[in-house]
């Protein structure tokens, strides 16, 4: 049973019922459920399935071949392992020439970048598999890859024998909260919006971390358990996550250490200067794979294309473990229950809450009721100059119908209430972006909190529109 993924669904059905061959290429970070999704469609397709494995040479991933071979061919006879990729494929040519193809048949490579060690040749091989015999045949082909970035260059973006071959792609995205809702509601598990929501922000929408949460227990408990428990999933797994998708992980990982520290984000200039990386070249390759990978992401300056981006760790997990697990790692499951009555928590709940609204900008577009209006997303940033305090919005939505929503967003664990301060911080954001951007344009106040606003009077008047958490929850159809 599959929750949600009905636009990728279909794109493998109708690679399975179309007259041609198929190439597919899946693209998703580790833990996202790629191999679960194509298995699950193609369960009665496939007829050949390998999966590259983590940090093996040549040799061990051709004994892999061959051992997959002897399932799918189901003999007892030792096959001697090829001496390189191009007579791997040259073997399972041979052995599927004797299927019948008069249905279509499934051929699924996992994990391919894992494969393609260096000077493999399994590129090649690969391009001969296609080009001389996969593309005459009834066939589908399914490519997929955790490392985004070496999918898109090497797969995607190829300047070789692969150039253009693949027909069909799909990039797997974590679950909304919609569809984490969805998929724990098929495992017996019901929880309230704002429990959800909490570990929403701890785990993001990785069905493989979703697994884990236990039935009857409350969102502090389920934390406590998977993430501080000596048998955790999530208690170290960060250390692996990063060397698992990119080569030189450790410049990944510094960037992600910087941005941790720097929840409302920093722009390349300051990236350069905080990791100390003076190699220009290196920052834009690791920011581009963190970006395709989906750790980082970027967001444009209000009324800028390119520069001025704002880069922020969009990682929920990732965030977490730096802020909390790292330097708890020796303590009980039971320590969650104090860090999260600290003010540090409260704070931390504030930024994570602010990245959940920005993945889930369509929900706040429908429930403004705007989904058939143009619109661009943006940031705005002023610093501090003289007396003045800076003023930062996450998120700003710029419609084509004359019209811009300034998004402000408050994580709180009851109504909330605006005081006069606030109100007041409210209205100097408004003035300066004003001020600043010069636009003519109407300005809306829209204000989004976990359990909804209070209404006083200083509500009334400033606040244009106010929504719940519960709006974030809204399928997109």
């Amino acid at each position: 049973m599959i929750t949600g993924r009905k636009e990728e669904q279909a794109i493998l059905k109708e690679a399975l019922h179309s007259s041609e061959a198929e190439m597919i290429s899946v693209i998703g970070r580790r833990r996202v459920g790629k191999t679960y999704l194509v298995r699950t469609v193609y369960a009665e397709d496939l007829v050949f399935e390998m999966s590259g494995l983590q940090q093996a040479n040549k040799s061990d991933q051709l004994r892999n071949f061959t051992n997959q071979l002897r399932k799918y061919s189901n003999t007892k006879v030792a096959i001697t392992p090829p001496k390189d990729w191009l007579e791997a494929f040259f073997i399972l040519t041979d052995w599927l020439d004797q299927l019948d193809f008069s249905e279509k048949k499934v051929v699924f490579f996992d994990e391919v970048p894992w494969m393609d060690t260096h000077k493999s040749g399994f590129l090649m091989g690969l391009s001969y598999f296609w080009n001389s015999w996969a593309v005459k045949k009834n066939i589908v082909v399914v490519i997929c890859g955790s490392a985004a970035s070496w999918m898109i260059q090497k797969i995607l973006r190829s300047r070789g024998g692969l150039h253009n071959r693949v027909t069909k792609r799909i990039r797997l995205k974590p679950f909304s909260l919609a569809e984490s809702v969805e998929f724990l509601s098929t495992r017996g598990i019901n929880l309230a919006y704002y429990q959800m929501l909490q570990l929403y922000m701890v785990m993001g929408g990785i069905p493989h971390y979703l697994k884990e949460i236990e039935k009857g227990k409350s969102a502090t408990q389920n934390i406590g358990k998977i993430c501080f428990s000596e048998t955790g999933l999530l208690r170290d797994e960060f250390l692996s996550l990063y060397p698992a998708l990119f080569e030189h992980s450790a410049y990944h990982t510094k960037l992600v250490r910087i941005l941790a520290s720097k929840p409302n984000g920093l722009t390349r200039t300051q990236l350069i200067k905080y990791s100390k990386i003076n190699d220009s070249g290196r920052i834009t390759k690791v920011l581009e794979e963190l970006g395709e990978s989906g750790f980082v992401t970027a967001y444009p300056a209000f009324g800028k294309k390119k520069k001025g981006k704002i880069y922020r760790l969009t990682d929920e997990y990732s965030i977490f473990y730096l802020r909390f697990i790292e330097g708890n790692s020796l303590e009980a499951e039971s320590v969650w229950l104090s860090l999260s009555q600290t003010q540090t928590y409260k704070i931390w709940c504030g930024y994570a809450f602010e990245n959940i609204c920005l993945k889930h900008t369509k929900a706040i577009q429908k429930a403004l009721g705007i989904q058939g209006v143009y619109t661009r997303t943006s940031t705005f940033y002023r610093p501090g100059i003289e007396e003045q305090s800076g003023v930062q919005i996450d998120l700003l939505i710029d419609r084509n119908d004359q019209t811009i929503n300034l998004v402000e967003i408050k994580f709180y664990n009851s109504s909330f209430t605006i005081s006069k301060e606030y109100a007041n911080n409210l209205r100097k954001k408004i003035d300066t972006f004003r001020e600043v951007t010069k636009t003519k344009k109407q300005i809306f106040l829209t204000l989004i909190t976990a359990l909804g606003l209070k209404s006083n009077t200083h509500s009334i008047g400033l606040i244009d529109q106010d929504f719940s958490a519960e709006i974030l929850f809204e399928k997109n159809e």
